[in-house]
This record gives C-alpha cells, structure tokens and sequence, in this order.
C-alpha cells in the first residue's frame, strides 16, 4: 500500500494534509463507514481519491451532477489517474465495453449519477468491478431534510448487498443534525466516525446591508475590490443585465445561468477563472465544483434560497486564508419579493400533476404505454403550447425527475459530436498541407478514439487544453474542418433530453409520491422562513447564527460581520464625522489621523474600521486612508 502523503505530494503537490483530512484517510484505509462533514473548500475530494489510490481497485463515485462528475474525472485523467464516468445515451453494449475497460483497463474511479443504481443491469455489473471504496458525494442529499432531497439516493443503501465488504465514506459540505442522522440511518452504517469540521470561518466577513440602490453599492465594492468575486443573482435576465451594467462601468464581468448552452457555459466559466473577466454573475446554476481559491467577494444582489445555500455559495470567497467579503444586499421590498417569488416557482401537487399529464400528450403517449425513447425537449416552446409557467415547469420536471417518474437532462449535460468523413490517408494529407492545423487535428486523434468509424462525443475546451489554445480558436477548427466536409461536426444543441420512466397512468403516477412531494414542497418554505429570520435578526454575530443552525455549540463572535462591527462601534466614541472631514483635505495614514484628531487612538482605529466596512473609506497599498 503506497503512503497517503505520498500520493498527496507526488499527484497534488502538497506537502502535508489539511485538518481533518488525514484522520479521515486513515480511517477509511482501516475499513471503517465514515461520514465528513466538511465546509466549502475543505478539500473533500482527497478524503476519498487518496485511500482509493493507497489501494489495489476501483473507488466507486456516486454524484448528483453529470456535469460535476466529468469536471473530476477531467481533473484525475490530467494528473495522469485513470477515470470514468457514464456518458449520457450510452446503450448497453456502451456499458459492457466500458466495464470491461474498467475491470482490466488498471481504472481507479468510476463516477455515477444515483439514478444509475436503480437499474438490474448496472448493479450486476457493479457487483462484479473489484470495488474498494464507495464514495457518496453530495450525501445531504439522502435526506428529506436537507436542501437538495434527491429521492434516488435514497436507494444507494442497495451498494451494501452488492459490495458488503466495501466501506462507504459520505461527505457533504452542509448537513443540520437531523440530516446527518437522516444519512447515518439510511446507508445503514455500523459504528461509523463521524468527521466534523467547524464552518468557522476567520477571516471570512459575513456582511448584510440595507440598501436602496444595489447598483451603486455594487460599483463602491469593485471599486474597492480588485480580486476576483461572484455576483449572485435569482434570474437569467438580470445576470446579462447586471453583467452589461459592470462592464459599462469599467469593470470586467461575465455572466452565467442555466440557459446558456453548454459552450457558452463552459467559455463564461473559463474566462472567470482564468481572470480575464474577473467578476461573474450568476445564477446558483454556477455552483458545484469551483475550486479557485483567491475569491475576494461573493455578493448577492438577489435574497439566497436558504441558509445552505447561502453557506456554500459565500464559503467559495476566501479559501486562500486571506480577508474575504460575504456581502447580502437588501431592501425592504426583497422579503414580499422573495416570498412571492418562491410561491410564483414552487408548483402545487395539482400543477405537478397537470404538467406530468401535458408532458404525456405533448408526445402523444396513449393510457398504458411506455416508450423507451428519449426525446428533444424543448422548455420554452412546450409552456408556452401549455400556457404554463416556465420556473414552475422546470421545478415540477426536476421533482418528477428526482421521484423516477421522467429523467430530465438539460442541455448542460449534453455534448458536441464529430465524425471523420474522409479516411485517414486523406487527414494525414490534410494536415500536411494545412501545417498550421496540425496541432489541433493530433490533438483530436490522440484525445478521442472511433472519430473514423461513428459520431464521436467531444468536450471543445478539454481537447482545447490538451491543444494548448482557446476553445473559440477549438470551435472555428472544428467549424472550418466541417465546412470542408473533413468532418460532421454537430455542436451541443440547446434542447434537453426527457426519457418516460413509467408508463402512462397519468393522476396514478403522481399519487404514489403525493407525501413526498408534499413534505419536499413543506420543506422548501420552511427553509425560506430559516433565512428569512437569519437575514432580520441584526443583534447576533452572523457567524454565531450560522453556527448554531449547524449544531456548533458555543461558538465565539468573529468580530468582523456587519453586526459585530456595529456592536463594536456603539461601545466606542462615534468618530465617523471627524474623520471623513479629515480626509477631505486628502489621503492620510492611521498615525497622521490620530495626530489631527482629539480622541483615544483605539476608537479612532475601530472607527476607521467600521467606515472600511461600510465602505465609505479605502485604504491603498501605502496605509494610507482616502474617501471613496
């Protein structure tokens, strides 16, 4: 068995474990069931990849998101560790070749969706790969409780008949007490250790300001802030508007939302990181699996959907260890908009039941009858036939979705296909003749196999990083390439994909899983309530709240959130005045300020403060104070 810090520093450079990543790695590596509890950005992933590694056989992935899976399997195939993941449409002669590439083809990680586990087929399968860990990411999940139930986990549990032996590690990076009973009890764990890693976080400032004009309190933040930082918004429109908005000012943004294609998620997301626009806007689409470390400020312009998420989406700023900015920007319309938006995209068991039925007659499906065919769907198009709204629509089909009635696939999850039309004799004498194109066309022959012999499913900005250029340079390739009739290239349409799960019963269907649902739509407006009181509640120190709404028991006042700071300036001599009227005559330091004012220098530095905060002050890279 290689050594645990070995494969830390030989695969991911580092030279010692975070806490508490190496108490979780031995425990797994001594066979017992480990539930990690850990925040965003508390480096999850190594707690199951390096013990899968330490060992002889495959770790078995389970993930809510296709589009998650394939960014890790991405991430271990570049560091050289060999990893799968099931593509979407794959037929069942697809699933024997791959098994049989995963059996004896040296793989160590197969990731797949929880759905997957519901077919008789891939559990055979699965009960013959020689298994040495299970990895179930995402394991809020499980529970009704949590922010995401997803019902197909709840089904995972069958992994323990087909690999009993098989230690299972569960990790989350948000899970109430109740939730990690929930996860304890349903994957039916036998003295588990439980890992749990405070969501403190020191130097990450939890701000929450009344204002009117969020525009303008956007334009002194990026002023003020010059590292990268996410903008949060609840809408697809207003993430364009917003953007445009920035970049009229001077600034560098981007957007993001779950309507853009699958190229142009995947273009917003690579000039994000790559700090070519710095900031982003986005809906909470852009989410799972960002791993970029120096964040300086995540804002929401628009109200979080409940605490959880709100943690997660504020705990990518500051992973780095330095000073980060969580800012929630409200006024006193945002909690009667909140609510009525939630009321206006949360569906009623009646509305579910009618879209489920619509959907049946959009494909004109009979009473009775199954086809086993996965169809185009277009959102937009089967509303506005229906006369239905399209948030409810999307939520009524994810409900359907996650109770196994449809499989629902939007269109981030499909891919770009291009097939060869010439042989290869006439490619080699193409390349020649095209020497500048040479690069690009080794790179698509040595990333993807079969490109002679069928359509073969393509990733433009993977293979534009094995190619060491862009993705658009990619796509006017792989265009320019077609256009020759060297190629078919198809790219990613912007459709989804709707499979029928169950045969037409139509109110049946629904019946089955009306409880469930019920609870699941109880359960949303019980969590907007929760935020609602955390975001009102001004006299507690914002981290304390968040803490104990995790469980913590008696955590400390972080001394730098909006609350803390107010209560901090109440005790003190209000200097705010004497200060900004000193600075009017220009930029000064701390002790030059002290000199010019008649008052104790501690409440002259806490006042200082409590105006960088509040953002009516700066300070430049000399410590000197100016006006904003």
């Amino acid at each position: 068995m290689t050594a645990p810090l070995e494969i830390l520093q030989h695969y991911w450079g580092h030279t010692a474990f975070r806490a508490p990543q190496e108490a979780i790695i031995s425990a797994v590596l001594q066979k017992k069931d480990v539930v990690a509890l850990l925040p965003t950005g508390g480096g999850k992933s190594a707690c199951f990849q390096i013990p899968a590694l330490a060992q002889e056989g495959i770790c078995l992935v389970i993930s809510p998101l296709l589009a998650l899976m394939q960014d890790q399997v991405n991430h271990l195939t570049d560091k050289g560790i060999k990893a799968a993941t099931i593509p979407n449409g794959s037929t069942q002669d697809d699933l024997i070749t791959l098994f049989d590439t995963l059996r004896f083809g040296k793989y160590k990680f197969l990731y797949i969706s929880p759905e997957r586990l519901a077919s008789s087929f891939m559990q055979e399968k699965i009960k013959q790969l020689p298994i040495n860990l299970i990895a179930i990411d995402e394991a809020h999940c499980i529970s009704e409780w949590g922010h995401d139930f997803r019902p197909a986990y709840r089904n995972i549990k069958i992994l323990r008949t087909l690999q009993p032996t098989v230690p299972i590690i569960a990790l989350t990076a948000s899970a109430t007490e109740k939730v990690l009973q929930d996860i304890l009890v349903n994957l039916e764990m036998e003295a588990p250790k439980v890992f749990k890693k405070s969501f403190f976080r020191p130097n990450l400032a939890y701000q929450i300001f009344e204002v009117e004009n969020k525009l303008q309190r956007l334009v002194q933040i990026f002023t003020k802030t010059k590292k990268p930082a996410i903008v949060y918004v609840n809408t697809r429109k207003r993430s364009k508007e917003i953007a445009a908005f920035l970049n009229a000012q001077g600034f560098t943004s981007g957007y993001y939302h779950g309507g853009l294609s699958f190229v142009e998620k995947q273009t917003a997301f690579t000039r994000w990181t790559t700090e070519e626009t710095p900031i982003i806007v986005a809906t909470n689409a852009f989410g799972m699996g960002i791993d970029k470390a120096n964040i300086g400020v995540v804002v929401h312009v628009d109200l979080p959907t409940s605490i959880e998420n709100y943690l997660q989406e504020a705990g990518r700023a500051g992973r780095d260890g330095k000073k980060a900015f969580s800012v929630v920007l409200q006024n006193k319309g945002d909690r009667s908009l909140f609510l009525d938006l939630l009321e206006k995209r949360t569906p009623t068991l009646v509305e579910i039941k009618t879209i489920h039925k619509n959907l049946y007659q959009h494909f004109q499906i009979s009473l009775g009858e199954l086809l086993e065919t996965t169809f185009d769907f277009n959102l937009l198009h089967f509303c506005e036939k229906y006369q239905i709204s399209t948030s409810k629509t999307q939520q009524a089909l994810h409900i359907l979705h996650n109770h196994g009635i449809v499989r629902f696939q939007q269109n981030s999850q499909q891919k770009s296909t291009v097939e060869f039309l010439v042989s290869s004799a006439a490619v080699l004498n193409y390349s020649k003749q095209h020497p500048g194109q040479k690069k690009m066309i080794n790179s698509l022959l040595r990333t993807y196999g079969g490109l002679f012999e069928q359509p073969t499913k393509i990733d433009e900005f993977y293979l534009a990083k094995k190619a060491q250029t862009t993705s658009w340079n990619t796509i006017q390739f792989l265009e320019n390439l077609a256009t020759q009739n060297v190629i078919d290239y198809q790219k990613a349409n912007d459709n989804a994909l709707l499979t029928f799960l169950l045969p037409r019963e139509d109110d049946k269907s629904v019946h089955r899983i009306s409880k469930n649902i019920s609870a699941f739509l109880t359960q949303k407006r019980k969590k907007a309530t929760e935020l609602l009181h955390f975001l009102e509640t001004n006299n507690r120190c914002r981290s304390v709240q968040l803490l104990h709404y995790f469980n913590e028991k008696n955590p400390s006042p972080c001394g730098i959130c909006d609350v803390c700071l107010h209560q901090k300036n109440s005790r003190v001599v209000v200097l705010s005045e004497e200060i900004l009227t000193c600075l009017q005559s220009g930029k000064k330091t701390s002790v030059e300020i002290c000199q010019l004012i008649s008052a104790k220098e501690q409440d002259i530095l806490i006042n200082l403060q409590v105006l960088l905060a509040s953002e009516q002050i700066a300070v430049n890279s000399t410590n000197q104070y100016h006006l904003i």
